[in-house]
């Protein structure tokens, strides 16, 4: 499934460069370093991960009100980035037989579905069987003024 920006909720523009769908081309992953052989994903899609691994593992009460999901998860692109994200660490930390689904679930899923399940989350406003009547709008920005110092940079143009 590729959902584009025209099938995002209303009054929701994606920021520039924003790609909702970014699958494995032809089920192919790219190499590591060192040119090793990489297995095949287990799952061919985000929705196929979701439908079929992820929710039925993640077996939690939502009301809309405390724990919160929504069905349309695709409608948003922060839950799919974070489901994108949670599917790619599988698909990698699966071959890992030791602590692979233990670092999986520490590092990556328990993480990003809490915050998706959260009240105040990404779900925020909508119902188990309902998506939102009123999306939520991205968090506003201002153009940083030209004479901005880098915070990121050494004081005084001087290399570390």
């Amino acid at each position: 499934m590729t959902v584009g920006a025209e099938d995002l909720y209303e009054g929701y523009e994606p920021a520039p460069g924003f790609d909702a769908a970014p699958e494995f081309d032809d089920g192919e992953r790219p190499a590591p370093a060192g040119g090793e052989n990489v297995p095949e994903p287990v799952y061919g899609s985000l929705e196929q991960f979701v439908s079929e691994y992820l929710l039925p593992l993640y077996r939690r009460p939502v009301s809309g009100n405390g724990a919160t999901w929504c069905a349309e998860w695709w409608r948003h692109p922060e839950a799919w980035v974070r489901l994108d994200s949670i599917w790619r660490a599988w698909e990698y930390l699966r071959l890992d037989p030791a602590t692979g689904m233990s670092v999986w679930l520490r590092d990556h899923a328990d993480p990003h579905m809490a915050m998706l399940l959260s009240a105040d989350g990404p779900f925020r406003g909508c119902k188990p069987d309902e998506h939102a009547r009123r999306p939520l709008q991205p968090l506003p920005s201002t153009p940083i003024p030209a004479d901005t110092p880098d915070p990121t940079r050494p004081a005084g143009g001087q290399g570390g």
